[in-house]
Order: C-alpha cells, then sequence, then structure tokens
C-alpha cells in the first residue's frame, strides 16, 4: 500500500489575508487532504472555509494537535498516513512545524518514512529578518523569552553578548499582551549601540517593520497592544 503524505499548511498571520499570501499549491494540497490536524478546531474550520475550495466544511475531518499531543499519540496519528491517508498539519498562525506542536507529528512521520511536504506561505519569524537589515546567514529564533522580568532582562543581555560574539541575529518574541513590558526590558538593559528591529503585525493592515539603535528607541513610539510582534537584535 502506497504511504500518504503529510502536508505542511500555512494559514495567515493576519486576518484577512488569505488572498494576498495564500498560494495556489496550498489550495490544491487542502484539497488532497483526508485528515487534518490542528491546535483549534473553531479557527481551522474558519481558515480553510475562508479559502473558498467548494469543500463543504462540516463534512471535513478535523482533529486537535496541540501542545498537550505526544510522541506516543504521534505514533497512532502516523500509522494513518502508514495507511494511506493524506494528512494536513495547520498550525495557528504562519508555517506548521515551526515555534508549532506540528513538530513532533513531523518528526515521528520521518522516523517512519511517511514523505512531508512544507508549502509555501508566509513566516514571521523569515520576513522579519528579511526587513530588519540584520545579519541573515547566521541566526536564531529563541520563541517566547521569560515571562519573569529579572530572567527576561537577563535572557536579553545573554542574547545581546552571543550576538555580539556569534555576530548573529537574535529572533524572539512574546506573547502579544506583554509585547510592550518587553521592548521596555530591550531597551533598559541592551547596550545603546546594538541595534533593534520590531516587526508588528507582518502582512496585516497594522504592519510595521522598523529598525534604529536602542539608544534612539522609545516605547511609546510604538503601539503593540494585543498586536503579534516579532523582535531582532543584533549586536555588531
Amino acid at each position: 500500500m502506497e504511504k500518504g503524505v503529510v502536508y505542511l499548511i500555512p494559514n495567515v498571520i493576519s486576518a484577512e489575508t488569505q488572498e494576498a499570501v495564500i498560494p495556489a499549491h496550498v489550495r490544491s494540497a487542502i484539497l488532497e487532504t483526508d485528515i487534518f490536524y490542528v491546535e483549534d478546531l473553531r479557527t481551522a474550520r474558519r481558515y480553510v472555509s475562508s479559502l473558498k475550495l467548494g469543500l463543504t466544511i462540516e463534512e471535513l475531518d478535523f482533529r486537535i494537535l496541540d501542545k498537550k499531543t505526544s510522541f506516543e499519540d504521534c505514533f497512532e496519528i502516523a500509522q494513518i498516513a502508514l495507511e494511506g491517508k493524506n494528512l494536513g498539519v495547520i498550525s495557528e498562525s504562519g508555517c506548521p512545524g515551526v515555534a508549532d506542536p506540528g513538530a513532533r507529528l513531523v518528526h515521528m512521520a520521518q522516523q517512519l518514512g511517511i514523505k512531508c511536504k512544507p508549502l509555501v506561505g508566509p513566516s514571521s519569524i523569515l520576513m522579519a529578518l528579511m526587513a530588519s537589515g540584520f545579519n541573515g546567514q547566521s541566526f536564531a529564533f529563541h520563541g517566547y523569552l521569560p515571562i519573569d522580568r529579572k530572567e527576561r532582562q537577563q535572557k536579553i543581555r545573554q542574547l545581546e553578548k552571543e550576538s555580539k560574539e556569534k555576530d548573529q541575529t537574535q529572533i524572539f518574541m512574546d506573547t502579544p499582551y506583554r509585547n510592550e513590558a518587553l521592548l521596555l526590558d530591550i531597551i533598559k538593559v541592551a547596550r545603546a549601540d546594538s541595534f533593534l528591529c520590531v516587526a508588528r503585525d507582518i502582512t496585516g493592515e497594522k504592519e510595521l517593520i522598523r529598525t534604529k539603535s536602542v539608544a534612539k528607541w522609545t516605547a511609546k513610539e510604538i503601539d503593540l497592544k494585543k498586536i503579534p510582534t516579532i523582535f531582532l537584535l543584533y549586536a555588531n
């Protein structure tokens, strides 16, 4: 029996942008998918519906794959692909498998010889890096920084030091409601001559990507309240 494929299906980053950022081959892969594995059933159904592919959403098979999904669970899921079914992994935002629980299923599928097909779509991490002007040959994504303020400030100092030593762009983020606190901490503890890029609402109506030295940043000049944001730090 021929094995199925695991399609890594990108989602929009900002609402109502599917026509601009989701290419035709993603739509074709969705039509070929038998079972969708997603973080949230409601938002995933809404996303697929917004693509207007002529599908009856109520007839599609959506199942949960989130941070609680174990490797053992992923082994069971992968058996479905071994039986010939095509699986689709959809992240809540951007590309699945990057800062995303879908990576566990992909890892398991790779071990079992199942084809994993990444599909082109918006990635806030790479798009922010592209527009930052920072080193695009050596960079690291660190995900979310610590919640505790002292630990967060210490982490910022550590990332800045590594950036200087390795000539490396440091990329990180936080939950939208902590964006402003994170920006204040960067301004407070980073060196004045280090550079900071703040990339807000990438692909959306409020998109703003701005790079300046830390010395020239002020927290009041940019509204980050509840808006998805990527931060990039570069010490040269």
